[in-house]
This record gives structure tokens, sequence and C-alpha cells, in this order.
């Protein structure tokens, strides 16, 4: 039976979506196969943006709720038991399916105070425990104890579930003064800059409040952050019927600030940041193009937004139109500017259902301020634990904070990997080393909108170059490697960088953002070499399904390998595997199962079974396997029913390149599956290679993962 955590708001605008979604996100950190139901709905002819949200995000599917409607009928004719009924049916029908399920309830409506007592009724007829959600908004501590009191003691009675504790939720956010204060600066003839929304300051009620204790729990404590407010222009258009000059990325620019430009150009240029929507009149030409420049150089505002209806020139037009093909949407309202600035104070800061982006950062943070140890003890229950990608992310994280390794980012100056260098700074997840021209880095930050920390390392090439010169000649030496080359070669960032693994100076490498593999993995081939007990040098990606996380390999590096090489290749991913969390269980993939099959190729797979298998007994390795057959239980039982790796194969062993390749960049592309990789194997410390296309977030983990190599490498030499 599952276990069944009830979110009860205890008033309006508590945050119940985003607390309820980021329980979700924390409890599958902790690899718990959780789900989500919503027992009743408000939302009559569309569907609710939690259950959009996990279905997309999560990729949980539950059922459809009963219409509050019908829920009204039914209570207001005396048929509570028939609704709890058919509440109870539907919850069935996802219970046997996940050992936990989060349970949103009903927002409180002041018009309607049965609702509160609906939500005991449900929580109490699911047997859940009760989790609360408040905003206290201002609250005082005193004001807050009673507050929950009250909100507890509609859950009190004996034959009601218990309340475990609450959630604090927008610690230290506004309040309705601070969100008009935009609109009262421009009665004012003032320019204003402001966040999507400002903040007070936070009281401490975890120390000044009474009513926490063993038996009442300060669950979570979520502080307020402006950035997770704003609003994609694309949602401003919607609710302000605005009219759309260009386009341009509307719809995933994210309004973090706005400036009210009233003031003169040289006293707005420095506010033209990334995020920030510049509200302008109409003839207010100067800056207009002083917007359109900034987006030319790089500066990623939010939009340009004209009041009063003013028409701009056809000539102005043709001067923008550079700056505007770099995405910078151009809108225009009718209404003047302190209309337009009082519509902007009062814009729907929730996360519509459109913006996944936004709403899955949402709920990461969230998860990040939840008690993880409590929430895990409170679970205690028998389970079959999965590394789903969360579980996946967050624990390659903990591994790499408490590695405490160095990593060398020779693609210093390049704009993401900046970016992901600061990530990892700022989450300790590695200490990164950027090489390249200080002022080029931290112009490439500034344009970024983000700052380099001062104690981020950035290391100059035509400084320490030449150091480098003599050791690299004595690795390369039966190579006939002169120092006359060795500086040549060590022009490149890439060389240089190696050479810094490779002396033990730095712990490991990352590069591929503009780099090919070849340019990443030939300097390690030729100066860090293969480790004592591999083969050949191989890769995996860590590829992350909705369910769970599962091992590719190898997907990047061999062509195609022997079948020694191929067993070698996979008894290193079965490692590769076990050092981060997946249970091992490895197939051998080919194009027939068993021995239904003949030819070369399959030939190949066969033997490097055996191979692998009288290598490392340990582990469970089989094959050939069709995909399927590993990786479908109910195939498995009638291709290879006597087979202890088909139908839950976690580890995929490729036959060639030509396949691997292919294949994993078929699952990632038409699943929507983030992959993590490809990870280098077989080196004698680690080099990682990145995708081209890398995403900002794709390079912090690999960063990470390398950090978690880097720490492994340590233990084992140690060993």
């Amino acid at each position: 039976m599952s276990k069944c955590f009830f979110i009860a708001p205890t008033a309006r605008n508590s945050g119940l979506t985003s607390v309820s979604l980021g329980l979700i996100r924390a409890l599958e950190t902790l690899g718990l196969n959780v789900g989500f139901f919503k027992p009743v709905s408000i939302v009559s002819n569309q569907e609710e943006s939690s259950i959009s949200f996990v279905k997309t995000i999560s990729k949980i599917e539950c059922p459809r709720p009963i219409g509050l409607n019908e829920a009204q009928q039914l209570m207001s004719h005396g048929n509570k038991g028939l609704l709890m009924e058919k509440v109870i049916a539907n919850y069935q029908k996802v219970s046997e399916l996940y050992d936990i399920l989060i349970v949103e309830g009903l927002v409180p409506d002041n018009d309607e105070p049965y609702i509160s007592r609906l939500n005991v009724d449900i929580a109490n007829n699911l047997d859940a425990e009760v989790i609360l959600v408040t905003a206290p908004r201002g609250m005082s501590a005193a004001q807050l104890d009673s507050h929950l009191q009250l909100a507890a003691g509609l859950f009190s009675s004996p034959e009601d579930p218990d309340v475990l504790g609450v959630i604090l939720n927008k610690i230290g956010g506004p309040d309705a003064k601070s969100e008009q204060s935009l609109a009262a600066s421009v009665v004012k003839n003032e320019t204003r800059e402001t966040s999507a929304s400002e903040s007070a300051p936070a009281i401490s009620y975890a120390d000044q409040c009474k009513i926490f204790s063993n038996s009442f729990r300060l669950i979570g404590n979520i502080q307020w952050d402006s950035s997770l407010c704003a609003p994609r222009v694309i949602d401003m258009v919607s609710q302000l019927g605005l009219a759309v000059v260009h386009t341009g990325d509307m719809s995933e620019r994210h309004i973090q600030r706005i400036l009210v430009a009233s003031a003169s150009l040289p006293n707005l240029i420095a506010r033209f940041t990334p995020g920030t929507l510049v509200v302008t009149s109409g003839d207010r030409v100067d800056v207009i193009l002083a917007a359109c420049m900034a987006a030319m150089s790089g500066v990623e505002l939010a939009g340009l937004l004209l009041t009063a209806n003013h028409q701009i020139s056809d000539e102005v037009k043709a001067l923008c139109q550079q700056g505007l093909s770099t995405g910078l949407p151009l809108l225009s309202s009718e209404h003047d500017t302190y209309r337009t600035a009082y519509s902007l104070s009062n814009l729907n800061k929730k996360v519509p259902v459109g913006d996944l982006s936004r709403m899955d950062t949402v709920m990461t943070k969230v998860a990040e301020q939840i008690d993880l140890v409590w929430l895990d003890k409170q679970c205690q229950l028998q389970r079959a634990r999965r590394l789903s990608p969360p579980a996946f992310r967050h624990q390659l994280s903990e591994n790499a904070r408490a590695a405490k390794k160095t990593v060398v980012l020779p693609e210093g100056s390049e704009p993401r990997t900046v970016c992901a260098a600061i990530i990892c700074h700022e989450r300790q997840l590695a200490n990164c080393i950027l090489i390249g021209k200080s002022a080029e880095i931290h112009s490439v930050a500034k344009l970024q909108g983000v700052t380099i920390p001062e104690n981020l390392t950035i290391i100059d090439p035509d400084e320490v170059r030449e150091r480098y010169v003599a050791p690299m000649v004595e690795l390369r030496k039966s190579k006939g490697l002169t120092p006359q080359m060795a500086l040549a070669m060590l022009e490149d960032s890439v060389v240089l960088a190696t050479m810094m693994v490779a002396l033990d100076e730095v712990d490991g490498l990352v590069s591929g953002a503009i780099h090919t593999t070849a340019n990443t993995v030939r300097p390690a081939l030729q100066l860090i070499k293969t480790n004592k007990a591999a083969k050949v040098v191989s890769s995996v990606f860590f590829m992350c399904l909705p369910e769970q996380v599962l091992v590719y390999g190898d997907c990047a590096i061999n062509p195609d390998p022997n079948a020694e090489q191929l067993a070698d290749i996979a008894i290193q991913s079965a490692d590769s595997a076990q050092a981060f969390g997946i249970e091992p269980k490895v197939a051998m993939i080919s194009y027939s199962t068993g021995s239904s099959g003949s030819g070369q190729d399959v030939e190949k797979v066969r033997e490097a079974t055996k191979i692998a298998q009288a290598k490392r007994p340990d582990l469970l390795i089989d094959g050939p396997l069709q995909y399927d057959a590993a990786s479908t239980q109910s195939v498995a039982d009638k291709k290879a029913p006597d087979s202890p790796v088909a139908g839950q194969a976690t580890v995929f062993i490729f036959p060639d390149l030509n396949t691997g390749n292919t294949t994993y960049k078929a699952v990632q592309r038409s699943a929507n599956v983030v992959s993590v990789g490809p990870m280098l194997q077989g080196l004698r410390k680690p080099v990682n290679d990145l995708s081209r296309g890398a995403l900002i977030e794709d390079i912090v983990f690999t960063i990470a993962l390398t950090a978690v190599q880097a720490q492994q490498v340590s233990e084992a030499n140690a060993g």
C-alpha cells in the first residue's frame, strides 16, 4: 500500500502547486517511486496546471480529478460518502503503482468555507499524513503560531489523520505595498528599476515560533526568490493584451526586472542588463536604439515595450533590425507609461502551463530547502529503490561536493563554460580553473549577466605555456618531440590543460563545447594514456529516462571494437555504473537474442560476452540480446526467459559506434531524454568530452561527474 502525503494549504496564495511539485522532486532525489494525485479540481474545462506539470516534467500519469461542481452537488444532496468512494476509486488506480503519493488538496476560499472541511475528509479517507503549506507574508512569529494551530486543529481529532508539520513558503516575500511601488514611482516621474517582485526582510520563524516540536515539524523553509516569479514575455503579452511588433524569443525570455526609462539615456545604459524589460514611450528613439545596440552586443534583454501606442518610423525600424534579429521582442501598449507600469506591477506571477523550464527550476529550488533527512525517515517503508534522474543528479552532486576536486576548463572564454564554472563554484561541485585571458573571460561573464567569483581561478596560457615544454618533451620523447614542436602544440589550450592533468596539477579536464571529440581525446591519449587495467579507451552516456538512469556504451569513441575490446568496454561500463549508484546488469546488444541468429557481427558479441563473463564472474553480463529483450520484461519472458539480465538491463553495450551513437541520439531526441556524457573510461586520469550543443546544466553535471571520477582514481591508487 502506498504511503500518502496530503498537501493542505492554509490560505490562498500559499504556493500549493510549487510546494507539491517540489516535494515530488525531493522524493525523487531520495530514489523513491513517487506519484501524484489530485482528488478534486477547481478547474472545470481544462486540465489542472499541477497535473499538466507532473505529466510533462516528471512523466507521472494521474487520473482525471473530480470536478468541484460535481463534488458540490454530491455534498449538497447528502452524498458525501459517494463522493469519497469516487475519490478512493481514483486513488486506487495509482496507489499500486507508486511507493509514495503526493496528494494535492484544494485551496481554501472564504466564499466556500466547506473546502477546508473537504480537504480534511479526503485526507482522512485516504489514511493520509498531512503536510500544511503556509506563506507567512509578513506575519509575526506569534501570528504564525496562531494561524498554524488553527489550521492543524482542523485535522486534530482522533479519527482524522495526523498533521506532520508545515512547509513555510515565500519567506521574506513581498507584501501588497511593495508590489504597487513600481506604479507609484512613475507617478513621481522617477526612473525605476525593479525585480519581478521585491522582497521584504525574512523573519527566522524556525527560532521564534513555539509550535515547532518533534510532533509538529518545520519540514521546509522556502525562501522567496524573485527570479522564480519572473514571467515570460509571452505571458505578459497575453495578460496585458499588448501588440506584438516583433516576436523575437518572447516564449523563452523571462522578465527578471523592469526598467521604466524616464531619465536621460546616460543614466539608463548601465541598467540594460540580461532579463530587463525596458519600458519607454514610443517617441524615445534614443532609448529604442540603445536597447537594440545592447542586444547586438550580447545583452539578452527580456524585451522592449513601447507605451502610448506610438508608431516608430520606417527609418528607425531599419536601424533596429539587427538588434531585433538577436531575438529581442518588441511590443507596444496603447496605454501611457503610468497605466502600463501599473499593469506590469499587477502581473500574475504564477507559472503558466507552458513555462516548463521555470517550473522545473521552481521544483528544484523547493526540493533543496526541504528537510530530506527527515522526509526519508518519515517514509519508512520497504521499497525497491530506483535511481531516477533527479536521484542520479542529486547523488552526483553530493559525491562531487565530497570529492573536492579541481577540474580544468580549457575553453575558458566560452560563454556556457563560464556560466557552468560559476555554478559549480556556487554549488561547490568542483574547484574550476578557466584557461584564457582574464579580461576576456570577465567581459563574457558580464554579457551573460553573471560575475566571476574572486576565488575562481583564471590562468592566462601565455604566462604558463613555456613551463610545460620540457615535461611534454619528456612524455613524448619516444615520438621524437622537440621543444619547438611542443611549444607550438601548447598553443592549443586543450593540450596545455591536458598537460596540467598529466602532471597531476589538476584532477580532471572537461572540454568539447567548441572542440571536436578528437581535439579533446587525442591529447589525452598521447599525454595521459590509459590505465593499467584498460585495453581501450571508451565512453558511456548516462541516459536519464523518466523512471531511471541507464548506461549506454560505447557511443562516442570506438568505431568497430573487436570481441576482446568489446568485453573490456562492457567491464568498464559496468564499473562506471556501479560507481555512480546504478546496479550493473549488463546487456550485450545485437540484432539477435541468444542462439537465434548467426553471422560475423553477432558472433563477435557472443564471444565478447564469454570473455567478459570469464574475466568478471561477479558481474551480471548476458548476450547477445536484442534491445527490446534487454529492456522490456514481457519481451524478455518470451525471448530469453532464463537470462538474469533480460528485461531489467541497466547497462547497454552496443556492438559498434554506428549502432551506439545512432541509438543514444534516437532515444535522446525522440523521448526528450537528458543524456549526461560522454564520460571517457580507461584513461589514467579523467578527461571528458562535451557535445557542442551542450547546455549550461549539461556542462555543470559533466564537471561534477569528472570530479567524482577523479575521486575514484584517487581511491584506486591509494588501494
